[in-house]
């Protein structure tokens, strides 16, 4: 089928720079063990199967909701010194950015799992959030804050490309040239983007909006399949013009 990418036709299907493998990891929040786990599988896979080049990303929403934030964090700081891993950052990171300037923050992020973040890193909660409140749990958590987890914060990323995919926490608004795309589409957009069959010029892989199972599109992928709750978490493998569910 012939696709028209960046206004030129061309009939060869999406695929990576030669001799590249791209790992992407959907949304992780909390679940350390399956990050294990998948880590494990990535290691493996290319043991098996080596190849010049590669590149693992992992596409943002890290924290919240699941037991073990922290111990996330612990393994992916590991895997962006060692490997130089690509990690996106999504609406979830973005909230605790916020919070770990802005108190006040709080009240946003707490609807979305904070507590559970907060309490990975020993942090007592107090349900009743008054402004005093508010400042105790950042000072808490200011104090109890690796200094390593400080700085993969500043290495995150809003987005990422290679070859013919492009890589975004929650997807793009369509129409949109990428370097004009606002931040708080890539990390928070659902609906624009998901309901639109625009050519993005490239296939864009996303998570945010959990899915059943991994959802393949003509114009993007989703790979978050809630894993803090279903206890899947997707990585899927790109080379070439292949992509497989790892």
């Amino acid at each position: 089928m012939r696709r028209e990418i960046g206004g030129h036709s061309r009939s060869e299907p999406a695929s990576t720079p030669p001799e590249t493998r791209i790992y992407a990891v959907g949304d992780i929040h909390g679940r350390s063990d399956l990050l294990a786990e998948t880590i494990a599988r990535i290691d493996d896979d290319l043991r098996r199967r080596p190849i010049r080049h590669s590149v693992e990303v992992y596409l943002g929403d890290y924290i919240d909701r699941g037991p073990d934030s922290k111990g996330v964090i612990d393994q992916l700081a590991v895997r962006l010194v060692r490997r130089h891993a690509i990690c996106l950052r999504g609406n979830h990171e973005q909230l605790l950015e916020i919070f770990l300037h802005d108190p006040e923050a709080i009240r946003q992020w707490a609807h979305v799992g904070a507590m559970q973040t907060l309490a990975s890193y020993g942090v007592s909660i107090n349900p009743n959030h008054t402004p005093l409140t508010t400042v105790s749990l950042q000072h808490a958590l200011r104090e109890v804050f690796p200094r390593t987890h400080e700085l993969f914060l500043q290495c995150l990323r809003n987005s990422f490309s290679c070859g013919d995919f492009l890589f975004v926490h929650a997807g793009i608004r369509p129409g949109v040239p990428m370097e004009q795309q606002d931040t708080e589409d890539l990390l928070w957009i659902r609906d624009e983007f998901l309901d639109s069959t625009y050519n993005h010029g490239k296939i864009v892989i996303h998570g945010h909006t959990p899915v059943e199972h991994t959802d393949f599109r003509d114009n993007r992928i989703n790979i978050d399949t809630g894993a803090w709750r279903s206890g899947v978490l997707t990585t899927i493998a790109i080379e070439n013009a292949d992509i497989m569910v790892l």
